[in-house]
């Protein structure tokens, strides 16, 4: 009797789980990043999570403001602002505004592996494989008393990439007040679009743009509220800028055809040689009688 054959396997592989995800590992030794699982399964906004790993993996000096980040992800300047302040009110992120010794003020962000991990360093890590140790508690560092030591001049360190000075908002009193006008009726359309006034002097330049178009102030007020979520909005002017941004404005209308110029059409006139009805601009003789061919009354 031959045995009977099956593709079943004849038994399971020892420790390999039945559902969920298996891991395949493979050991790196160049161009990795080493994230902490606190920051990895961060329960929340899944941009957060990947805006932070991408900081974590740039070099120092590399730029992270939101244009810098925007031009990498999909994502646009709202979702990207968020992460940043989430990162920031969670204590992975930093920004500090430093004076340099020319007296000019610049901001430098500062991203810490572990939040309330001290003082950033510029050394790369000896051991990335190894465990992280204890965080270091913020504050100046005590340095180790030594000898005396002869004088070595030190090589000059390359200045860390300053992110440049943002500009200040425009202000209201330089704005269109037509602009101005149609940004305050937008609240009487839908009470959610509070502006406060610097969200008004941002968003004015716009308004301006699309008055000088062509556009109506009604029409501009439908283009910028029709359409809006039912929920709360968190950011409004964030949402009015990125529609005045992004919408792309509808052609301006086609000018009527001209209409056909049609003669002049004179009123009835009668002949006074032969009492014959006419068409004439005044009284007098029909074309006949003025060619001398005309019918004479009986």
């Amino acid at each position: 009797m031959a045995d009977s054959q099956s593709n079943a396997r004849l038994r399971a592989d020892a420790g390999a789980p039945t559902s969920g995800v298996i891991h395949i590992r493979t050991r790196l030794t160049a161009d990795f990043t080493v994230i902490s699982n606190a920051l990895a399964q961060r329960r929340g906004s899944a941009v957060t999570v990947g805006v932070a790993v991408y900081i974590a993996s740039l070099p120092t000096g590399a730029p992270v403001s939101i244009a810098a980040l925007c031009a990498h992800f999909t994502e646009g300047e709202i979702l990207i602002s968020r992460a940043l302040r989430e990162l920031e009110a969670a204590g992975y992120l930093e920004r500090r505004r430093e004076r340099l010794s020319s007296g000019q003020i610049r901001t430098r962000t500062y991203f810490y592996d572990v939040p309330g991990g001290g003082e950033p360093r510029s050394d790369p890590d000896p051991d990335p494989d190894g465990p992280p140790g204890p965080p270091a508690p913020r504050g100046p560092r005590k340095r180790p008393v030594t000898a005396p030591a002869a004088a070595v001049p030190e090589a000059p360190r390359p200045e860390a990439k300053q992110e440049p000075e943002p500009e200040p908002p425009p202000s209201l009193a330089e704005a269109d007040p037509q602009a101005v006008a149609v940004l305050a009726a937008l609240q009487r359309v839908d009470s959610r679009l509070h502006l406060s006034v610097r969200d008004a002097a941002r968003l004015a330049p716009g308004i301006s743009r699309w008055l000088a178009s062509g556009l109506g102030t009604v029409q501009i007020i439908k283009l910028l509220t029709d359409g809006l979520p039912a929920q709360p909005l968190i950011h409004p002017a964030g949402i009015l800028a990125y529609r005045l941004r992004e919408t792309p404005l509808p052609a301006p209308p086609l000018a009527p055809a001209p209409r056909d110029e049609r003669p002049a059409v004179f009123p009835f006139q009668t002949c006074d040689g032969c009492d014959l009805a006419f068409r004439a601009p005044e009284p007098g003789r029909c074309r006949s009688c003025r060619s001398g061919s005309g019918r004479h009354a009986a």
